[in-house]
């Protein structure tokens, strides 16, 4: 059977839609995300800077989704409480804490001369 790509497209942005409405911490990054942009353009980054950031913004944003795919089957395979649902969601959780902090750091370091810089005035 041959498989259209437009279909893949809906069923990609209806990921997202998903996402976007189920999960308040995605939004809570997006938010973020949009506040990165503003300074980026505010203190006009580097392209390698941009790059970075982009690379993070995007790394941060897929850990949440996978999040939400793990939480999702562990909630379809089971209702009851298993020891190993809890720890796939705890360690899916982490991953999406250390992805944040580690986004945290790479905004540090970018954007920290440039605030210093502009508090100096």
């Amino acid at each position: 059977m041959r498989r259209f790509h437009h279909i893949s497209f809906y069923h990609a942005f209806q990921g997202l839609k998903t996402t976007f409405l189920s999960q308040p911490n995605l939004r809570l990054h997006l938010l973020a995300a949009g506040i990165v942009l503003m300074a980026g353009i505010y203190f006009q980054l580097t392209r390698w800077e941009w790059l970075i950031l982009m690379f993070t913004v995007m790394w941060v944003l897929v850990t949440e989704m996978v999040n939400t795919v793990i939480e999702a089957i562990c909630d379809l395979l089971t209702s009851d409480y298993h020891r190993e649902v809890k720890v796939a969601k705890d360690v899916a959780s982490a991953m999406v804490l250390v992805g944040t902090l580690g986004a945290v750091m790479v905004g540090v370091v970018i954007f920290l001369p440039y605030l210093l810089n502009w508090f100096s005035l």
